[in-house]
Formats: structure tokens, C-alpha cells, sequence
């Protein structure tokens, strides 16, 4: 797969990554097995890119790829998030990005992973409590001592960005970002992170599994599923949702590819590096295609006209979700 930088402080990353989260948390029971056979496939796709975070478990998904990565660690550069607090019993609290929990985070973090270092360490959500300054300051010291190489802020407001570059530079910015979720193009973050030269990693890239076309009712979900109290999959949003989802396939069908491979052609032709999650080969198969897929201007137009800026009805997270936003 080709490799690309991802902002302008020397991180190369390959041009589609790999969301790890739903192989520990949120999306229903998996399988360890097919988690470590999809993780290793990843590495034999070409990519390099592997996405994680404290809570995604709690710690389990840390855990999950330094299982994974043993013995291939040169092979793979991980990024996890710190700021969303946990306890060591795997508790969960508010937001924390306090320099005193930073520091003791990565140590954890490190641990379950089983490696000296990451190579990009975000703030997971912003901390309306603490100066942007401080906690940049925080993982600033952290890659002086060797812990971190690179680091990023996610979910972060135009100012709140500028504010910690000036600090330390950033050399991402994860937020969501896709045909199903265009808000970046609309509050100016998509600008001010191509003006700073930082690079934009967009989780989410398929709608949560909206834009694969794969899923036709609310019934396809498990019990357990985060995206059955999503605003986005309730009842009164899910059919104009899958309306639209119907038209990007009606694009993908002219160019002879998925509906998914065309959404994430999308987010790569957007100069972002996506990194969609699956636990299974055959759809990080499909996915890993769509590095190839080359969009001409007559496709992106109609990918406008079929998704445009505002078209996808509800909000991407529930009352207390959306509140940690764009701080």
C-alpha cells in the first residue's frame, strides 16, 4: 500500500490505517482469533497504521495488539489516546487532561502494549478545565523523554488547534469525517489543519458501517451496540439514511466498486489517511482496496450531489457525546 506523510513533522503512515476499536469494545462480542488474523493480514496488506485508545476496553485493545504485534513491533506504528479517565480497575470518569493523569496514562498505556514508546499520542477529547497549554505542555515533555514520537489532538476546535501547535507540533488531528459526517468542511477545521500542515486522520470513515451498504435495519445490529442509541440509526433518521447511502451506491455501481471503497476513496482523495475498523479479513480486504481507486472529478461531483455537506439526518452522537466536541 503507498505510504504517505501524515502532517509535516516526518510521521509516514500508510495511506489507509486501521481502526482497532471494535475488536474490544462497543460493537458487540468478537473473537480473539479473528481479531489476530485480521491484525496480521493488516501488516501483510501494507498497513502500518493502527489505531487504539486506553478506554477501548477498557486497556483490553492495548492489550489485543501488543498481542498481535509481538516480534513485529518495526513493522507497525500505533497510535493511542489518553484524556478520557480510567481507573486502573477499568472504571471510567469524565474527561481529564491534567499533566498528572497524561504522565500517568502513557506509563499504563506503554505497559499493556508492551512496547518503550508510541509513535502518536493523542488527546483523546479536550478538557474544558485545563489550559489547551498545559496538557500539550504535558505531551510535549513526553516525547522529550523518549515516550512519545509524535503526538495529536482529536475532536478539537480551529482555535483550541492553533493554540496547542504554537505549543508543540501537532502532527495530527483525528476527528470524525466522512460522506456520511462533512461538518470539518463547515467549522473550518479542515482549513486550519491543511493551513498548519497537519495531518487529518478521519475515524469513521464508513458512517459506523452505514456507508458499507451492509446493513438494511437496526436489526442488524447486536444487542449490546453502541449505535442503537445513536441519533443517526433511530427510527426516524434510519430511513432518510440509508436513502443516501442508496445514492453513493448508485456512484459506486457506475465505477464498478462497493459503496464502501468509494466512501473511502472519498476520505483518502480528501488528503486525510482513514482508518476504518473491522475484525474481519474479507472486509479489511475490500477496504484495503480502495487505496487503488483513483476518483475523477465527475465522480467526485456526483458523490457531492448524492452526499452533500448536511445531507445525513441526526446527530453523530447522542446529548453527552456531542457535548465533548469541538472544545
Amino acid at each position: 500500500m503507498e505510504q504517505r506523510k501524515l502532517g509535516s513533522q516526518g510521521l509516514v503512515v500508510s495511506a489507509q490505517g486501521l481502526g482497532c476499536m471494535g475488536m474490544s469494545a462497543f460493537y458487540g462480542p468478537s473473537d480473539e482469533a479473528e481479531n489476530l488474523s485480521t491484525l496480521a493480514r493488516a501488516i501483510e496488506l501494507g498497513i502500518t497504521f493502527f489505531d487504539t485508545a486506553e478506554i477501548y476496553g477498557p486497556f483490553k485493545n492495548e492489550q489485543l495488539l501488543a498481542k498481535a504485534f509481538k516480534g513485529k513491533r518495526d513493522k507497525v506504528l500505533i497510535a493511542t489516546k489518553v484524556g478520557s479517565e480510567v481507573t486502573d480497575a477499568g472504571e471510567r470518569f469524565a474527561v481529564n487532561g491534567t499533566p498528572d493523569y497524561i504522565n500517568k496514562a502513557i506509563d499504563r498505556s506503554l505497559r499493556h502494549l508492551e512496547t518503550d514508546h508510541v509513535d502518536l499520542y493523542y488527546l483523546h477529547r479536550i478538557d474544558p478545565k485545563v489550559q489547551i497549554e498545559e496538557s500539550i505542555g504535558a505531551l510535549k515533555r513526553l516525547v522529550d523523554a523518549g515516550k512519545v514520537r509524535y503526538i495529536g489532538v482529536s475532536e478539537a476546535a480551529p482555535a483550541t488547534i492553533r493554540r496547542a501547535h504554537a505549543v508543540h507540533p501537532l502532527t495530527a488531528l483525528q476527528t470524525e469525517y466522512s460522506l456520511f459526517e462533512r461538518t470539518p468542511e463547515q467549522n473550518d477545521v479542515l482549513a486550519t489543519v491543511r493551513e498548519l500542515g497537519i495531518g487529518f486522520v478521519s475515524y469513521s470513515p464508513l458512517g459506523r458501517g452505514f456507508l458499507t451498504g451492509q446493513i438494511k435495519s437496526i436489526d442488524d445490529l447486536a444487542a449490546d451496540d453502541f449505535r442503537r442509541s445513536n441519533p443517526r440509526w433511530t427510527e426516524e433518521n434510519f430511513a432518510k439514511n440509508l436513502a443516501l447511502v442508496e445514492r453513493i451506491r448508485g456512484v459506486a455501481a457506475v465505477k464498478g466498486v462497493t459503496p464502501g471503497q468509494i466512501a473511502l476513496a472519498w476520505a483518502m482523495a480528501q488528503g486525510t489517511v482513514p482508518i476504518p475498523g473491522t475484525r474481519r479479513i474479507k472486509y479489511l480486504e475490500e477496504n484495503a482496496a480502495a487505496a487503488d481507486i483513483e476518483l475523477t472529478d465527475t465522480d467526485r461531483e456526483a458523490l457531492d450531489e448524492a452526499a452533500p455537506v448536511g445531507a445525513t439526518a441526526g446527530e453523530r452522537y447522542p446529548a453527552a457525546g456531542m457535548a465533548s466536541l469541538n472544545h
